[in-house]
């Protein structure tokens, strides 16, 4: 289990340990696909919580790109661009939420 995982999600790994298991082979197998190179996939997950609007994916996502060392001008344009598909109100949001991990703006 990583330690940097919220002590809730820890609490519930805990308890459902095949559960977690389950899903981590899931997101082993994905990643294995190997259609994209890292860096891409950790902004499209972002994008992707982004678009959700799931400010603790988003927080999750924008330090997973962090400790990557993808910088934080590219987490920003992947909220800027969520502009014209979510609206403002909605990208502001997340460039906010990414803000939080970034503390750049």
């Amino acid at each position: 289990m990583e330690k940097d995982l919220p002590p809730f999600l820890k609490k519930v790994i805990g308890r459902y340990p095949h559960v977690w298991q389950k899903y981590d082979e899931l997101k082993g197998t994905i990643l294995s696909i190997d259609a994209l190179d890292e860096k891409t996939q950790s902004l499209v997950k972002l994008a992707i919580a982004v678009g959700a609007g799931r400010e603790g994916s988003v927080h999750s996502h924008a330090r997973k790109c962090k400790k990557m060392g993808i910088p934080n001008e590219e987490m920003f344009q992947t909220a800027l661009l969520a502009i014209t598909t979510i609206g403002w109100s909605g990208a502001m949001a997340a460039l906010s939420w990414i803000n939080d991990v970034v503390d750049d703006l």
